[in-house]
């Protein structure tokens, strides 16, 4: 963007003009979806430790949302919710299928609604894709855990170079196995993704279009060249800190399925570190295939008028509470990633609450297009203009219960009745469940009525469970 252009645009903005500006800028969209990334372990989210520099240049020309929350804590449910912009149903059209009928070219490379990592990855299938969003899709496929090199099972304490025995699709260890090897990377799926969304950009360059790539890592396995390993040796990480008893007031609904309890990992504090090494080098070469599509976006004059949202679809845990993997209501897996860059906004970082199913009103309201009826999410618009606004006072996600996260207070209400209760201001890291401290029992109070009426606005009945007192 030119430095004239860019002044003006900045003039509009602080002038309040209206969406109609900024909006005839829109063109097109950039959907870079990541798989299993958690927001803490980024630059631009305060990690000093992970590589990622093309990631960091996007937020740098963007907007941070420093609160932005999945729906879904697994990945199936996660993707509907922000592709349908329903909490937890599929009614209506899905965000690509409103852009195709609108005119826009729309296209999928790589993961975006659920495919089995590495299933799907290894026989190059679409998975639970929803075929009526494209105009054309695309898979990008892999060997995954049989690529040749070191491969690891950290949490059965296996290293070898052999082919044969690895942990692989649907079996019970392939969560902790990483690989890395001699290579470039161009022969993984990631790379492939980067290189045919590229391609698609050249081809579809003189039209509106929405291309969303879908990158699998840092999901298990963790495979990439050894370089990508090289800045990050597993002696040098520091584990989250954990206090005595951390479990003993979560719930049991509250708990991770994986935990250093039930699981070989707990025996093996050295490769709970190399765990976090395999991450970060997973997400340092995820960060590079963004950055490529950034780059051919640069060289061809499409920023000006692209607008790039950059997401997860939710967090994970890495020894945080003792915990492994995702599938619970806690901040490390609740809380994710979101980016979004659009010409003509100033950049810059909020702390308003949001949540994955605004990604769609958003686009809309870019695009200068309608907003269909059964959408549920809210327009981020007014944040884009104004890093001070807010559009809602608490954030939904679900699994085995539901939770609302506002801006001082985390609150989970599983089926069996049970509660958690975080002081987030003064617990930021969830240590104290403060559900049964009758200190806090007139917020636990207000918590459960503001859970009622968020399930109610957003159609999912509200259950009185057993064992609680209303």
């Amino acid at each position: 963007m030119n430095k004239l252009r860019a002044a003006f645009w900045v003039a509009v903005v602080l002038m309040g003009a209206p969406a109609a500006f900024a909006d005839a800028a829109i063109k097109n969209v950039l959907f870079i979806v990541s798989d299993d990334l958690k927001a803490s372990v980024l630059g631009c989210y305060g990690d000093k430790v992970c590589k990622t520099p093309n990631i960091d240049r996007l937020a740098r020309e963007g907007v941070v949302f420093e609160r932005a929350y999945c729906q879904g804590t697994v990945c199936a449910p996660s993707r509907r919710s922000f592709m349908y912009s329903r909490y937890v149903d599929t009614r209506g059209v899905n965000l690509g299928e409103h852009l195709k009928a609108n005119g826009w070219y729309s296209a999928r490379v790589g993961k975006i609604y659920h495919m089995r990592v590495p299933g799907d990855i290894i026989a190059g299938t679409h998975g639970a894709d929803v075929a009526s969003s494209w105009t054309e899709r695309f898979n990008s496929q892999g060997q995954e855990a049989h690529t040749p090199g070191d491969y690891a099972c950290l949490n059965l304490n296996i290293f070898t170079t052999e082919l044969e025995g690895r942990e692989s699709t649907g079996m019970r260890h392939r969560m902790f196995v990483s690989v890395s090897y001699q290579g470039d990377g161009s022969d993984q799926p990631d790379h492939k993704t980067a290189s045919k969304t590229i391609e698609l950009i050249r081809k579809h360059k003189n039209k509106p279009f929405f291309l969303a790539a879908g990158f699998i890592r840092p999901h298990y396995p963790m495979v990439q060249p050894e370089q990508y390993f090289a800045p990050y040796r597993w002696q040098d990480i520091k584990m989250p800190a954990t206090v005595p008893d951390d479990l003993a007031d979560i719930p049991k609904l509250g708990r991770a399925g994986t935990m250093n309890s039930n699981n070989p990992i707990g025996k093996y504090p050295d490769n709970q570190k190399r765990m976090w090494a395999a991450y970060y080098a997973s997400v340092t070469f995820m960060d590079e295939q963004v950055g490529r599509i950034i780059n051919e976006l640069e060289r061809l004059g499409l920023r000006e008028s692209t607008a790039i949202v950059f997401l997860s679809d939710h967090g994970y845990h890495l020894g945080e509470h003792t915990f492994w993997q995702k599938a619970n209501l806690h901040e490390e897996v609740t809380r994710v990633p979101l980016i979004i860059s659009v010409p003509g906004f100033v950049a810059g970082k909020t702390d308003a609450i949001v949540e994955l199913v605004d990604i769609y009103p958003t686009l809309c309201e870019l695009a200068g297009l309608s907003v269909p009826e059964a959408v549920q999410g809210t327009s981020l618009v007014p944040i884009l203009r104004d890093r001070n606004a807010s559009v809602k006072a608490g954030a939904l996600s679900f699994n085995r219960g539901a939770s609302l996260r506002e801006k001082d207070w985390a609150y989970m209400r599983y089926t069996d009745g049970t509660e958690e209760l975080y002081d987030m201001k003064e617990d930021p890291r969830q240590f104290v469940n403060q559900a049964k401290n009758p200190e806090y029992s007139a917020i636990l109070l207000q918590l459960r009525e503001r859970l009622d009426i968020s399930l109610k606005a957003a159609e999912i009945p509200a259950k009185k469970e057993k064992g609680r007192k209303r």
